[in-house]
């Protein structure tokens, strides 16, 4: 410690707080809990300015926000799976301009993703051990590949890394592969004034250039609240992007963390010796995230309960005529009494107010009861077919053996969805366990059988809606944030169950587009990036207006045909075919579309440009532990070029996605532009999980770096494998508890 403290007065700061936290562990050890896993000011779990080994838990969320002079970033982190962590990060820099031909005095802001893979967990013996690379997807400019270990000791949580590029640009010895091949010795500076390379991966980089040493330690206060971390940063920033070098007086960075609670962290740092770094990370994890309290619900009636009884009086179960024979008023109990003939209409009401499913008829074949509708409040169908079950059980008595549930989404039969009624009044009484409602519960095709029709519900075409819309495109050179907030309404009229019109009209409420200014040159038809001009010329916009018609062609084949103003951009005609086998973790669709591009205005002009357009869809559910859904798209695209999309995401039993996907067609990068390809992130959250009544409803957000025209869309408004999500065998059943709500 005394060298330290010799080499120059600017490092006496830094050695009397190692000296005092030294002295500090060493008689606070007695606090043996674990420090918990906290962000870095790049986002993921990490130091200070390094990464560490360990990861959040599987389904978190979070946003840190750091400001280190010059660097402002804003970091985006998902944690998808136990092992896997992915940020995406925009970085301001405050001393630098893109240029006033490009964006006036706008300030210079830098876009990347990084990925961290753990390889193996700490054991008694051996350490968590991770492997990561920062900057894969952006400019390049921060790209960097490293190898970190972290073990724990008591209250103190200690990592140590090896890194190549910008993690280890100091350089502490030569890279070993370089005896392999020269190649690796040395690392290719990225042009400072050149972003065509920006969104290419950088694998001709990867590895290469010397290795620097990083770590640190986090330390565990006797305040349960309080963290201290300290670092060994392995950059030296003497080749820090655009030329924008620091001067750094000491390697060891210092910082304290404050955790009020599982979702906030403070982080206050004393960096380089002579830099103050403030970061704020509010945290969430919506993957294992159970539903909100449902107040405004209303509560499942309890079987047997008579004044939950809908429309009639007891069931009689005295002797009287042979079974189910048909009488004046109806049919006979199983006891052979004549009964009163259910009130089916006010069992439909109670089905709707009750149980959330939205009744097109009921019917009955033998000892089955059939309801033909479909689900307008719950997220978990389990849940309607075991409130329906109650309703159904206390208005009919034991007239019938099974309940099913038949949902139809768009005139379509999707699935049917069954329960014995005695295992489902065992299992609500507790008299049967889990296990045998799973084997009286079935999920099944629809199929075509005869039913005797006791009920249709009257016709009702119309429905419609107010809703708040939300665009926003992040980081670009005109601004941070470009933003829109409308106010939409959408409405659909059925002339058939599965005929129909469709429709939105929109009302800009206010933005900030009129700043976007720079359009960025384009190689290819301007397919997308005339966003400014449809963004700006007109207040009040219709984005869709089309016509619908869908059916079931099979036994597990549907398709769909539409024509009009299909979304914002673009008007044609097309169609779908979708062949999703029941109980297979497997599906292939198709879409075929002519479209052509709308007046700017959103109205009811067109423009010159027209192209067809369709895609070829393979889509696959890996049903493992941790649940993994993906798609293969093959086709052509809006500008014309042929190539194929990948979509992979982790779908959580609450119903919480988070995924990521490229698209790489026969457009070149040097055509494609910055960017070289399109890729994006996204994750869906049911409102259900935060809301204090049941919806269906969820948000959606999606984060595209770049608005480019290679690779892009139709964004049609229907989307086969959507509407039949019903299918999924998985979900029902990993969800079969809720039948109890």
């Amino acid at each position: 410690m005394s060298r330290i403290l010799n080499r120059s007065k600017a490092h006496r700061p830094v050695a009397i707080t190692l000296t005092a936290l030294a002295m500090s562990m060493s008689t606070a050890l007695h606090a043996q809990q674990a420090p918990p896993a906290t962000a870095s000011e790049w986002g993921g779990i990490g130091l200070l300015q390094t990464p560490t080994a360990r990861m959040a838990e599987d389904g978190d969320i979070a946003f840190t926000a750091s400001h280190n002079s010059p660097y402002s970033r804003y970091n985006l982190t998902l944690q998808p799976f136990p092992w896997l962590e992915a940020s995406f990060r925009y970085i301001n820099v405050s001393n630098i301009r893109y240029g006033t031909d490009i964006a006036g005095n706008q300030n210079y802001k830098d876009k990347s993703i990084d990925f961290k893979v753990r390889l193996w967990e700490e054991t008694r013996w051996l350490p968590d051990v991770s492997f990561g690379v920062r900057d894969i997807g952006g400019t390049g400019f921060f790209s960097s590949e490293y190898l970190v270990a972290n073990k724990r000791f008591g209250p103190v949580d200690a990592s140590v890394g090896l890194a190549t590029g910008y993690i280890g640009n100091r350089g502490d010895f030569s890279n070993p592969l370089g005896a392999i091949d020269d190649k690796y010795k040395d690392r290719r500076p990225i042009a400072n004034s050149d972003i065509t390379q920006a969104g290419r991966f950088g694998l001709s980089n990867m590895f290469k250039g010397p290795v620097g040493i990083f770590g640190g330690v986090t330390w565990q206060t006797p305040l349960d609240a309080l963290l201290v971390k300290v670092e060994y940063d392995g950059n030296d920033y003497k080749r820090e992007p655009r030329r924008n070098n620091l001067t750094q007086n000491t390697p060891v960075n210092v910082g304290l963390v404050y955790v009020p609670n599982k979702n906030v962290e403070l982080t206050a740092a004393w960096e380089r010796g002579d830099a103050a770094m403030f970061s704020l990370t509010l945290r969430g994890n919506p993957g294992h995230a159970s539903a909100a309290p449902k107040p405004f619900d209303p509560p499942p009636v309890r079987v047997g309960d008579p004044d939950a009884r809908v429309g009639g009086e007891a069931v009689s179960r005295q002797v009287a005529t042979a079974p189910g024979t048909a009488t004046a008023t109806g049919t006979t109990t199983e006891a052979g009494q004549p009964r009163e003939q259910a009130d089916w209409g006010a069992i439909a009401s109670a089905l709707r107010s009750n149980a959330g499913i939205k009744v097109d008829s009921i019917s009955r074949r033998d000892g089955e009861l059939f309801i033909d509708g479909y689900q307008t409040d719950y997220m978990s169908a389990a849940k309607g077919l075991g409130r329906a079950g109650r309703i159904l059980s206390n208005s009919l008595g034991d007239e019938y053996d099974w309940y099913t549930v038949r949902s139809t989404r768009l005139g379509m039969p999707i699935a049917d969805m069954s329960v014995s009624r005695q295992a489902l009044e065992g299992y609500l009484d507790g008299s049967v366990s889990e296990d045998v409602l799973r084997r009286s519960t079935e999920l099944e095709a629809p199929s075509v059988i005869s039913r005797d029709v006791l009920y249709r519900a009257p016709s009702d075409p119309f429905n419609g809606g107010f809703s708040v819309g939300y665009r926003q495109n992040l980081g670009g050179p005109d601004g941070f944030i470009l933003y829109q907030v409308a106010a939409n309404y959408s409405a659909s009229y059925f002339f058939r169950p599965n005929v129909w019109l469709s429709g939105t009209a929109s009302v800009d409420l206010f933005n900030n587009y009129d700043k976007f200014k720079y359009d960025a040159p384009s190689r290819l038809p301007r397919v997308r990036t005339d966003l400014r001009q449809y963004m700006t010329t007109s207040d009040v916009v219709l984005p869709n207006l089309q016509f619908n018609t869908a059916g079931r062609l099979g036994r597990d084949t549907y398709g769909l045909a539409y024509v009009g103003y299909l979304e914002w951009m673009y008007a044609g005609v097309g169609g779908e075919l979708l062949y999703r086998p029941m109980g297979e973790s497997w599906a292939i669709g198709a879409n075929l579309n002519w479209v052509k591009q709308r007046d700017y205005d959103q109205h009811f002009g067109l423009r010159d440009y027209s192209v067809t357009t369709g895609h070829a869809t393979f889509y696959y559910s890996f049903d493992a532990k941790e649940r993994i859904v993906g798609s293969l798209s093959l086709g052509r695209y809006l500008a014309g070029d042929y190539g194929a999309t990948l979509n992979i995401a982790r779908a959580f039993d609450n119903g919480v996605t988070m995924g990521a996907y490229a698209t790489k067609t026969d457009v070149s990068a040097a055509e494609f532009g910055e960017g070289s390809f399109d890729k994006g992130i996204y994750f869906s959250i049911p409102f259900d999980i935060v809301l204090p009544r049941s919806t269906r409803g969820r948000a959606n957000i999606n984060w595209n770096p770049l608005i480019r025209d290679g690779g892009a869309m139709l964004s049609r408004r229907y989307q086969l494998y959507n509407v039949t999500s019903e299918r999924d065998e998985r979900f029902f059943y990993d969800n079969l508890k809720s039948i109890d709500d």
